[in-house]
């Protein structure tokens, strides 16, 4: 197949891929909320409720981090450092791993980033919300709704290679090969 063939091929799968968003967006606008405890978290500055984490925002975003040990979710992480600004003027962002603060706090510190961070480390939190099942770790991001009668999670996502929650993935498709078996590193 020639060059524009393909492209016109390609452009022809992401309407259809736009479309299947809209209809995920429809269905995500009609979800049951999930109601959740008001849990609480460490950071350098000591403990902190869920509900503390909105600020003055309705919504929250939580980033359900492995750890400074996950080259995939540093990969992540690196990302969100970039947008986070943007979403942080719709609704809250933090990332949560079980790291201890003062080691969340290194490890921000070495990659420059600048979202805020809480350890969920002796909690349920992780595994309340799915992302600890048979205590493994595994990354993804929760979308929670403050009310008035209390905390409910709206969305949520797992994280994962060719998701759509890292734009690496996205340009690596753009080449002929693919990731070709890449993978993420600390350093390069």
């Amino acid at each position: 197949m020639g060059y524009r063939d393909t492209v016109v091929q390609l452009n022809h799968y992401r309407k259809q891929i736009a479309g299947i968003k809209s209809q995920m967006r429809e269905l995500q606008g009609q979800i049951e909320p999930e109601p959740v405890s008001d849990y609480i978290f460490a950071t350098p500055e000591g403990s902190v409720t869920l509900s503390a984490l909105f600020g003055d925002k309705q919504e929250l975003f939580v980033i359900h981090n492995m750890g400074k040990g996950c080259a995939y979710c540093t990969l992540w992480a690196d990302g969100f450092n970039g947008v986070q600004h943007h979403l942080r003027d719709r609704a809250a962002f933090v990332v949560s791993s079980p790291d201890t603060p003062q080691a969340q706090q290194e490890f921000a510190a070495s990659r420059g980033w600048k979202f805020p961070m809480v350890s969920h480390q002796g909690s349920s939190f992780a595994e309340d919300m799915g992302y600890r099942p048979e205590g493994k770790f595994y990354p993804g991001v929760s979308v929670f709704r403050k009310r008035e009668d209390g905390i409910v999670r709206i969305s949520e996502a797992e994280l994962g290679p060719d998701d759509e929650f890292c734009v690496v993935w996205s340009f690596l498709d753009l080449l002929p090969a693919g990731t070709d078996g890449w993978r993420p590193r600390y350093n390069y």
